[in-house]
């Protein structure tokens, strides 16, 4: 079976994000090729050509369905996993497979004439923690006051100079298991000793100052579509960091400010991003204030509790009906 004109999904084996995208664009009758990069070369099998200006064609296919890569009306790039190569091959040649497939597969998905959410070069780059803060700055948001480090002193002078408490943010999401057990590391307050412990020095570490908060938004942005959601934590770790908790959560669909629907709409300008998932603090004075924006972030939770159309912004986006074109870069 030939898919044209399709929707190329790329993620791994478990997303429920990515099910919701599918199965809307499937209700709208519009063909989708899902696909996991881990399943090159066994099982996704590539062939495409170049002649001349029109750009590469050829087929990407599975046993059950072939993808006229000439044809790909969008790319949904959501958590592909790495290409898998036979455990009998030496480390050394897998190394050397695993920079062919990215180069090559990588990079002639990366050169179908199509438009991308999000581009994953651009992607990666907004996921920088240090680079968002400062073009969050730079677009007219207000960020907290931050210091990255490793040095302990400098930890210690920066959480008793600023004059409230100070909070410790891991610049990736920590998740493993410990004893057998699930854990994780989210955002936490800065008890006495800890902002010049020696263990600050093995590796970078952000502090940020605490703000006040009544409430957090999540501010997810599709192209120039903004959905609004107001987050109530009801339980002293949820308080600190939402997603410590998620069974306390309450969710009130709110309206952002004019000056924050400038604000992010000017930034995904400059990261060249049409999607973004905002995370807000609104201080009880009503101030709002940028934590971070996730270029590829989860939303069906924020859907499934208000009801806002998030996934319906996705699949317009993707079949072309609204915004503007994103390109991988």
């Amino acid at each position: 079976m030939t898919t044209a004109d399709a929707v190329l999904v790329l993620t791994g084996a478990f997303d429920p994000t990515a099910d919701l995208v599918i199965e809307e664009l499937n209700r709208r009758g519009t063909p989708v090729f899902r696909a996991d990069t881990a399943w090159f070369p066994s099982r996704l099998a590539l062939s495409a050509s170049l002649d001349g200006a029109a750009g590469w064609y050829g087929t990407l296919a599975t046993e059950r369905r072939t993808l006229d890569l000439s044809a790909v009306r969008a790319v949904y790039y959501r958590r592909p996993t790495a290409p898998e190569f036979p455990e009998s091959m030496s480390p050394e040649a897998r190394g050397v497979a695993s920079a062919e497939a990215r180069r090559g597969f990588g990079g002639l998905l990366s050169a179908l004439r199509c438009r991308w959410l999000p581009p994953p070069g651009r992607a990666a780059d907004a996921e920088y923690k240090p680079f968002q803060l400062r073009v969050a700055a730079e677009s007219g948001l207000r960020v907290p006051r931050t210091l990255i480090t490793n040095d302990p002193e400098a930890a210690g002078e920066f959480a008793t100079g600023i004059g409230k408490p100070a909070v410790y943010k891991p610049f990736t999401p920590i998740r493993g298991t410990l004893d057998g057990c699930s854990v994780a590391v989210y955002a936490s307050v800065l008890q006495p000793g800890d902002a010049d412990h020696p263990s600050i020095s093995t590796t970078a570490h952000l502090f940020q100052e605490w703000v006040p908060k009544a409430h957090e938004v999540r501010l997810t942005v599709v192209d120039d579509q903004l959905f609004a959601a107001e987050i109530h934590a009801n339980s002293d770790a949820a308080q600190v960091d939402w997603r410590s908790d998620y069974d306390s959560l309450t969710y009130r669909v709110c309206e952002p400010p004019s000056e924050i629907t400038v604000g992010v709409r000017r930034m995904l300008e400059r990261l060249a991003l049409p999607y973004g998932a905002f995370d807000f603090v609104v201080s009880p004075s009503g101030e709002w204030t940028f934590l971070e924006v996730n270029p590829n972030g989860q939303y069906g939770f924020i859907e499934q509790a208000t009801g806002l159309p998030i996934t319906a912004a996705i699949c317009d986006y993707l079949e072309g009906s609204t915004g503007h074109d994103q390109r991988p870069r």
